[in-house]
Parts: structure tokens; sequence; C-alpha cells
């Protein structure tokens, strides 16, 4: 029997990761990019992964979900560099801060526990066994670092320490059900989110906890509320995903999992040796956003606060079922992962509000490079600024989108203030930096629901109450009972504006998924009454050209 060559090892790692049949995939490979195949970011993700945990190879991220035909950019995998290794750290001992934990830290210290506190709920219908959620709980901190991390202030800064033990806090909630507009869940988040320094500011532990209350009919609903220096929306879902799988086996007696998972530490020097010349190469990629407006003012003649208010309110913008689906045929139409064709419409919408032909959309992207990194829990997260040029036919422009989202990935390296000097944009703190508006695909973190034992779970997204952006959208789920988040700034952007926008948002997506392949983009969209061009341009001449569930209430948390 012939020994596979490694690009055949990876077509049929991508093969399995993208669900197509590895016999007819190396011919659409040899001249088709990873996202024309079927191919997202999650997967490409896990393909990365599992290439260097099986095989050996890194593959680059940004050529993954590039342009070039998927066969090219495995052909061109290395072997992985060996991880520099680092200075031994036990328990107790001081580390200095994450990239991530530093920013989220210092947000803290400038807005507030709210600007920084996640939560992510899980309603759970059926029996639930309480002793066997404490030793699942118990488990998941013996596993893993970041549950077990505390952070301390410092001559010379905060810094962080890892205790050798520490089971993640469990506290019953017996009045959190009252109020949040006959909403139980709603009602729930709404009582964390309010409490959020208290949950998760206690000195000496860390800063997470999970929240148990009861709802009607006998269900539950367990909330993981966590800072952002302790985890990430993918490192939120990898602790679902293992907290039901270990459930499971603790209420069928059988073993739990005990193996350690690799700490954020190891993980990161792992993932700088797997990206040689990693910021310089972020660096030049950066070139490419020249030319593009530094930033979008909502205020329509009123002044911006002097320094930006992260209070912050939501919305929830239904998509009925044809529209998801017209939406998924359109991406198939294409070539392009159905979050792309979502992105371009809140980035269609935007455009037509504020009168720009192309802007900036902070797209949240994760930075795990490597198999260990995909299973640690850490702040591992960037928005990177991708570049969106309204423009062309419909699918050129989707196709655009989609390799403007690959192009980014190179920045993932940089954090936004970093990139903001490489472009020569002076700080500003009415504004967030060159990302005022924001876009993140969860849906594809976790499914909507997952059964463990007897439970069945369906997973809600709390909001803590605070914004990094003007605007942001995240898509929440999108198989099953589409849905999707508007977050704004209210001392930017008004309800009244705010629900226009997602509704335009909407109309974007309904236009972009009827229309033609080649009907022009300028085509789609009317431009709203009072828009007007509202750019402020890079320096130095750099700037740039010009079924029907509604809105529901802002106060609905999913």
């Amino acid at each position: 029997m012939l020994t596979p060559t490694p690009l055949e090892e990876l077509l049929d790692l991508a093969a399995d990761v993208i669900g197509c049949d590895r016999r007819t995939l190396p011919a659409g490979a040899a001249g088709s990019p990873f996202i024309t195949l079927g191919g997202g970011l999650a997967q490409a993700v896990r393909l990365q992964a599992r290439a260097g945990r099986q095989l050996g190879l890194a593959v680059d991220l940004a050529q993954l979900l590039g342009p070039a035909p998927l066969a090219d950019v495995l052909a061109r995998a290395v072997p992985v560099p060996a991880a520099v290794p680092g200075p031994p750290a036990g328990a107790g001992a001081v580390r200095a801060l994450l990239p991530g934990q530093r920013a989220a830290l210092a947000a803290e210290r400038e807005a507030g526990a709210g600007a920084v506190c996640r939560v992510l709920s899980a309603e759970l219908a059926g029996p639930l066994d309480a002793g066997a959620l404490r030793r699942v709980l118990a488990a998941l901190g013996a596993r893993h670092e970041g549950l077990r991390t505390v952070f301390a202030d410092a001559p010379h800064g905060p810094v962080r320490r890892v205790l050798a033990a520490c089971a993640p806090p469990l506290v019953t909630l017996e009045a959190a059900g009252a109020g949040g507009g006959g909403d139980p869940v709603a009602a729930v988040h709404g009582y964390l989110a309010a409490r959020a320094r208290q949950l998760v500011g206690r000195p000496g532990r860390p800063p997470l906890v999970f929240a148990l209350s009861r709802l009607a009919g006998g269900a539950h609903l367990l909330s993981f509320v966590y800072h952002d220096a302790v985890a990430d929306g993918w490192s939120a879902a990898l602790l679902w995903q293992e907290l039901l799988a270990d459930y499971d086996r603790a209420v069928h007696r059988r073993p739990l999992v005990r193996a350690v998972r690799p700490g954020p530490d190891t993980a990161g020097r792992a993932a700088v040796a797997a990206r040689p010349g990693g910021l310089r190469a972020a660096a030049g990629r950066a070139e490419r956003l020249r030319g593009f407006p530094a930033a979008v003012d909502w205020a329509e003649g009123a002044p911006r606060p002097a320094v930006f208010d992260v209070r912050g309110e939501l919305l929830h913008v239904g998509v009925d079922v044809r529209l998801r689906d017209a939406a998924d045929a359109t991406a198939r139409r294409a070539g392009v992962p159905h979050g792309t064709v979502l992105l371009a419409a809140w980035a269609l919408a935007v455009g037509r509000r504020a009168g720009l032909e192309r802007l900036l959309v902070g797209c949240e992207v994760p930075r795990r490079a490597t198999a260990a990194l995909l299973g640690t829990l850490a702040p591992c997260s960037a928005t990177v600024p991708v570049g969106c040029e309204l423009e062309g036919g419909v699918d050129y422009f989707l196709r655009g989108i989609a390799c403007a989202f690959g192009e980014a990935l190179g920045c993932a390296d940089l954090d936004t203030a970093e990139l903001a000097r490489e472009l020569g944009v002076r700080p500003d703190r009415s504004r967030p930096v060159l990302t005022p508006v924001t876009f993140a695909a969860r849906d594809e973190l976790l499914p909507a629901r997952v059964r463990a034992g007897a439970l069945s779970a369906r997973f809600h997204h709390g909001h803590a109450g605070a914004v990094t952006a003007d605007a942001a959208l995240t898509v929440l789920r999108w198989r099953e009972d589409p849905l999707l988040r508007l977050e704004f700034a209210p001392a930017v952007l008004s309800r009244t504006r705010a629900v226009r926008l997602a509704r335009e948002m909407r109309g974007a997506l309904a236009a972009l998924t009827a229309a033609p392949p080649h009907t022009p983009v300028d085509d789609l969209l009317p431009a709203p009454a009072g828009a007007r061009g509202l750019a402020l341009p890079l320096p130095q001449g750099l700037s740039g050209g010009s079924g029907r569930r509604e809105v529901t209430a802002p106060h609905r948390h999913r």
C-alpha cells in the first residue's frame, strides 16, 4: 500500500473538517479556495489545529481563508517549529500578564467591571443532579489553569498567579427571576449584570462564577459569569462543551477527564513559534487598510462624549427561516460562508446609513494557531479591522468581503492601538480606535441545543450593560431559530436610530439574497433619508472615497 503524501493527508483532514467526500475534494481543491468548498473560520481553525496535532504541520490561517486554491495553501504547510521553552512557573508563581489580560484589566480600571464581564447561560430542562454538577466543576478547575488564575497589583503593574487548586464557585440565586418583562432568562441576566463587581471582583479569587437559578416547570438556568481577562467567546464555548460532556459522564458514573490542558503560557509560546515573523508580517499586511476611513461618526451634529461611554443597550433581530435559507443559498452560489453574507449585509447597511463606499468593520477572530491553544481556556481572541468595499456585482462583492476577512487575519497579532499607530491614526478617547462598527459570528462555536444525560441545554448570551463599539452585530444562532443581536452605545446612537439600523441591515440581507449575482450593489438599496458622508479620514491624504419577527424589545436577553 502506498504511503499517503503530506498533501494527501492534509486534504483528508480538510474533507473531514468540512464534511465532504474525501474522494472528490482533491479535484475541487486544485482550483478552489477553502471558503468556496464549504469551509468557514471555525473549520479553518480546526483544520489548522488538527494538522499541527496529527501531522506536525503548520498551515497558515490567513492563507487558508484567502483566495488561493486549497491545494496550493496546504502544499505550503511546513513542520511545526518546536515551542520555545519558558521559565518554569509553578502554582502561585508570579507571571506576566497575557496581552488580552492586560487590555481587559485596563478596560476595567477605566470603565468598571460591567465593561469586561460576560455571561453565557444554559437553560437546563430535565432533572439536575447538583452533586454531579459540583464534581464536574471541580474537575474543570483542576484541568484548566485559566479557571484558577487570580490577578493582583504589583509595583510595576498587575500580575497573575495560578492557584494550585480552586474549583469554580457555584452560587444559587433565589430572587433573580423577578422582572425582566416576563422573560425569566432576561431577569437573571439583568440581576447578574447589576452585581457583576461583587460576583467576579473578590480579592484573591479568580474573576468568575457559576450561578444557578430555578425556572418554572422544574427547569434551571446555569450561568457562567466571567471576566475578559479569564476567557474569550471561544473559551466559554469550550468550557460549556467540556462541562456538559463531563456531566453526562458523571451522572452515568463514568470517570471524568482528568488530563490537565496546556496552560496559556505553554500554548502561547507554541503559537509564537508557529508564526515566524508574526508581528512584522502583520504590520506589512496592515498596508491594505490604507485608504479606508479611520472612523464613522454617528453623531449627526451632536457632539460625542469627550470619553467614550461604555454603557450599552441591545436589540435582538430575528431572521425568518425563508431569509435564512435564502442567505445560505446565496452563500453557496457565491462560494462563501454564510457569515460572510451577514457581514456583507451589515457593512452595506452601515455604509448606506453613513454615506460611505468603503469602511472598516472590526471582526472577532480566535488567535489559536496551534492544537494546544485550541483546547486552552484563555483570552486568545482579537478584533481585526476588515476593509469592506461596497462595489461590484453581488457575488463579486461577497467574494471581496471574504478575501478581505482572510487578509485581516494577518493583523490578529497586532492590538488595535499598535495597528492604529502603523496607520498614523492619533489616539482619540471619544471613540473606539479603527473599529467603531464590529461583527462577530458566535453561531459556530456552540450548537443551539446540547443533551447531557437526562438534561437538554439551550444556550442564552447575556449582556452586562457595556459595549466596546458604537454598534456591534453578533450572530447568536443561525441554523435553529436564527437570531442576531445589535449592541449599541446610546450616548452615540439613539435607540430609534439603532432600531432603524437593525431594520436596514435586515433589508440589506433581503436585497443581497434576492438579487441576481451580477446586480451592482449600488442598485440594491437607496441611500437612507438624511444619510451623509460621516467619515473621518486617515491622515496624510489617506482618506477613503466617498418571516418576520421584528426587532424585539430592548431588554430581552437570549
